[in-house]
């Protein structure tokens, strides 16, 4: 099945300027799987999204549709097919 991910301007170098890109991965799929197909497709995102222990980076927000991961599953959230994921990084200044 197909998911839908949003990639913010900052990730874009990784997917080669585009804005949203398509992913597969099986039937009752979580957010991990997805990002781990993201970064199949895309050496080097995973990294932006993820830290060294496998968690999504503390200031970066991901969404399943409209629904912050953060208060639903996390990186267990299910992603059925048609959903859409959002990679928002915080954005700081001063």
């Amino acid at each position: 099945m197909s998911v839908a991910v949003r990639v913010p301007t900052i990730l874009r170098t990784y997917t080669k300027g585009e804005s949203d890109v398509s992913v597969e991965v099986p039937d009752g799929a979580t957010l991990a799987d997805v990002l781990g197909a993201l970064d199949a497709a895309y050496p080097g995102i995973g990294a932006r999204v993820l830290d060294d222990t496998g968690q999504i980076r503390r200031f970066v927000n991901v969404y399943v549709n409209e629904d912050d991961v953060r208060f639903t599953d996390g990186l267990q959230t299910p992603t059925p097919a048609g959903a859409k994921v959002s990679v928002i990084p915080a954005v700081a200044g001063g």
